[in-house]
């Protein structure tokens, strides 16, 4: 059975935590946790935390198996009270608000259709609004941070984005209509959450561009078709966070008054952005 909120996992690791060695250690098996209780593979990950010599006994071990099943088993009560037992294992997507008030309706979720119909993922096929600064983002494994214009982070938000970026959230920034107010903000903001990482553009070989779509170039609103661009910040040899200067919000199929009038999006976006998600809940 698969949980629903990170927040279980934590739980889990309480039990072990004071038999680790390394505070590392305990921050690469929380990160471990908290993505894959959204993915169901969270007895699978408490089994290779044996296998990373932890320093497990096996009491503790058990514990935490005994309190994984009881959570799984647990799980559906409380979503049926919230939203109905069909709920159970479903994929939540938040779309941030952020700085003062930013954010932005018009980047596409028609992906989160199709990854329903291309893998197995399911989620739910229209984003939730959440505020950066909140713990409800911790409810979210996905989150994509887009708009148009300058802005500026209080140190809460950039405080809550690392802390959800480095315990097992995953996140796409892209600027509406290739803003370059809103790219250089971004560049400037994410220098100050992990001021010890850089943006590092992602090579062909890279798995975004292969996980269930197999990208190799892309048409773009003008110019010739090539590989997009996309940089990502990686955490402990993971990818946590996916950027591009030119815009994976496929503003074509986001509805409304959205238009993209001068920016040079990636044609493909809805293909990178269901490689995207998928990439994020499996690796």
């Amino acid at each position: 059975m698969k949980l629903e909120h990170g927040c279980a996992s934590f739980l889990i690791v309480l039990i072990v935590k004071d038999k680790m060695n390394e505070t590392s250690e305990l921050d690469a098996l929380l990160r471990r946790l908290f993505r894959d209780s959204f993915s169901g593979r969270l007895l699978r990950t408490l089994t290779q935390g044996r296998q990373m010599n932890l320093q497990l006994p096996s009491f503790a071990f058990v514990s935490a198996l005994a309190c994984s099943l009881v959570l799984a088993i647990t799980a559906p009560v409380n979503s049926a009270a919230k939203a109905g037992a069909s709920e159970v294992g479903i994929v939540r997507c938040a779309n941030l608000i952020y700085g003062r008030n930013k954010t932005s309706v018009c980047f596409s979720d028609a992906f989160l259709k199709q990854v329903n119909k291309d893998t197995h993922i399911q989620t739910r096929p229209r984003f939730e609004a959440v505020k950066l600064e909140t713990d409800k983002l911790y409810d979210y494994p996905f989150a994509v941070m887009t708009g148009e214009g300058s802005f500026q982070l209080t140190a809460t938000q950039r405080k809550t984005m690392r802390q959800y970026l480095t315990r097992g959230g995953f996140m796409i920034a892209s600027a509406g209509c290739s803003s370059k107010k809103w790219n250089k903000s971004f560049k400037s903001e994410i220098k100050k959450v992990f001021p010890e990482v850089e943006l590092t553009r992602l090579k062909a070989d890279h798995p975004i561009f292969h996980t269930v779509n197999d990208i190799t170039s892309s048409r773009f609103k003008s110019g010739k078709s090539k590989l997009p661009q996309l940089e990502g910040l990686n955490v402990d040899g993971k990818t946590v966070l996916i950027w591009s200067p030119d815009g994976l919000n496929d503003t074509a199929n986001a509805g409304g008054n959205c238009c993209c009038c001068g920016g040079n999006e990636i044609k493909s976006a809805k293909k990178l952005n269901v490689n995207i998600l998928a990439y994020a809940l499996t690796h």
